[in-house]
């Protein structure tokens, strides 16, 4: 099998009116993912004694790889399970500032930290768009310097002190990812043909995301990722490689 190589950053392109660099977080910018992680440091700081829960979690997971439940089905009973059906957002809001120094501290790729300040330089609007919850992406997106992000948010009623266990709208993965991309665009009043579009994603379910962009990057790919990407011509770097 051929070996991914690294590659330095990708380079500026032609004068547009708008310059769009769009990133996948967990396993594209992180080494890991980030949601298992952020359960465990709240339910280890907050109610250590929702730990008792992790073999229902551990259930909870093969009744997703059997397909009895969806993705949004597991994010929900696995949050219910380890923070609570309803907790208060005060009280969590800490627990997510030192999730995100965590991730910052130890949990990213260098090259990755690289291309954003390239991406940055050049003078692109950096949109981070991810299926993980925005209670933690949005503190680890400000010290990233990110400009816009886009993450699965969890019911929180107006004016209301608690955050509900559940999902507002759909869980932002794949299609549905790309349409809030879409409306992102949208929004921001920037249209396809006057706009330089970057992506970058370590997994296949991002294709609408990448197939969308001017230039595509699939970074330290999952199997069937790094399959897709030559076929589609798309970039294949391997982030692992600087630390």
């Amino acid at each position: 099998m051929d070996e991914i190589m690294e590659t330095p950053p990708v380079q500026p392109p032609i004068d547009y009116a708008h310059r769009v660099a769009m990133y996948d977080m967990d396993r594209t910018i992180t080494r890991s993912g980030t949601y298992s992680g952020f359960l465990m440091h709240v339910a280890r700081r907050r109610q250590q004694w929702r730990l008792v829960f992790l073999p229902l979690v551990a259930l909870a997971g093969i009744g997703y790889s059997l397909r009895l439940i969806d993705r949004s089905q597991l994010k929900a009973i696995n949050l219910r399970l380890l923070v609570g059906k309803r907790f208060n957002r005060a009280e969590i809001a800490p627990l997510a500032e030192s999730y995100a120094d965590k991730v910052i501290a130890r949990g990213l790729h260098g090259a990755a930290l690289d291309q954003i300040a390239a991406d940055r330089e050049a003078g692109y609007r950096l949109l981070l768009a991810t299926a993980s919850f925005h209670l933690y992406v949005d503190a680890i997106a400000r010290r990233l310097g990110i400009d816009d992000v886009l993450a699965t948010r969890l019911d929180e009623p107006d004016g209301a002190d608690h955050i509900h266990a559940r999902l507002a709208g759909d869980n932002c993965y794949g299609e549905a990812k790309f349409a809030r991309i879409a409306d992102w665009l949208a929004a921001n009043e920037i249209t396809r043909d006057a706009a330089h579009i970057r992506a970058y994603s370590d997994h296949v379910s991002d294709h609408p995301m990448l197939h969308f962009a001017d230039e595509a990057v699939a970074t330290t790919p999952s199997r069937k990722l790094k399959l897709l990407a030559p076929k589609m011509g798309w970039q294949v770097v391997d982030w692992r490689a600087k630390k």
